[in-house]
């Protein structure tokens, strides 16, 4: 379970309450500017048992056709910032809107970061009918999908509330329903050493 944009001192102590209501833990792909306006609630992400992930220093929607200089600032920068409030150094890098180039991989490489991306996103930011996004999310959900919502920039419904706080229970509770949990992407993640084990035959195997 991923979150971007945030963190918005408006919505994510919201979206913190239901997680925590659920048991659930999630990524939280951070803008840099935006984390270093609330350090206290990146702390508070990380204090309830969440990731702080990188999500470029200011979001620029623009960012895939950057040059490498310039690319590298807005990683890097976020990576110093978000490091520093968190305690942790972010793992995982988010492109904004998803889009990357070639030049982006050397970047994440000498920094350290792995490129996340997603299998379902609700376009959330964009609906505003909570039962549309919940659907888009868990319509043929299946264990190890990575999920995309917004803790930023979410969409408001007729009412005028953030549709992710009114999808965000009915998509938790389709999770347990399939006997599964919505973690973190490290916690879902298998470590590249796992991925080269799952590729040698087993002992048994190499018997026959």
């Amino acid at each position: 379970l991923t979150f971007d944009d945030g963190p918005d001192p408006a919505l994510t102590p919201h979206v913190l309450d239901v997680l925590d209501a659920h048991g659930a833990q999630a990524s939280f792909f951070c803008i840099g500017n935006r984390a270093a306006a609330h350090p206290a609630l990146v702390r508070e992400i990380v204090r309830r048992g969440h990731r702080v992930e990188n999500h470029t220093w200011s979001h620029p929607y623009g960012f895939a056709a950057y040059a490498p200089g310039p690319m590298r600032r807005e990683v890097l920068r976020a990576q110093a910032v978000l490091s520093d409030i968190a305690g942790v150094p972010p793992v995982w890098f988010r492109a904004p809107m998803g889009l990357r180039s070639p030049a982006l991989d050397p970047i994440l490489a000498g920094g350290g970061l792995r490129h996340a991306a997603w299998t379902r996103r609700a376009y959330d930011w964009s609906c505003r009918d909570p039962a549309v996004v919940a659907r888009r999310l868990t319509a043929g959900l299946a264990p190890g999908d990575v999920l995309l919502l917004h803790d930023g920039n979410s969409a408001r419904d007729d009412r005028g509330l953030p549709v992710v706080l009114n999808a965000l229970p009915a998509i938790l509770a389709a999770i347990t329903a399939l006997g599964e949990g919505a973690v973190a992407l490290p916690a879902a993640a298998r470590p590249a050493t796992a991925d080269a084990a799952a590729c040698q035959p087993s002992a048994a195997r190499a018997s026959t």
